[in-house]
């Protein structure tokens, strides 16, 4: 799997850091950063879809 960097803003790292650990709902940053990527490219893709920006699959 590639790896790429990113600069974050702490406070936004800090937001994410509540959400990974054995009380947060990820096991680690990677995970949450996968998530949540692809929660916004299937949110973006609807958004497409319905302005009629996305090809239709057949």
């Amino acid at each position: 799997m590639p790896k790429i960097s990113v600069d974050v803003p702490q406070e936004l790292l800090d937001d994410l850091d509540e959400h990974v650990g054995e009380e947060g709902k990820f096991v680690n940053r990677s995970d949450a950063i996968r998530a949540s990527m692809r929660k916004t490219l299937d949110i973006l893709d609807d958004i497409d879809n319905r302005h009629g920006r996305l090809e239709r699959e057949e």
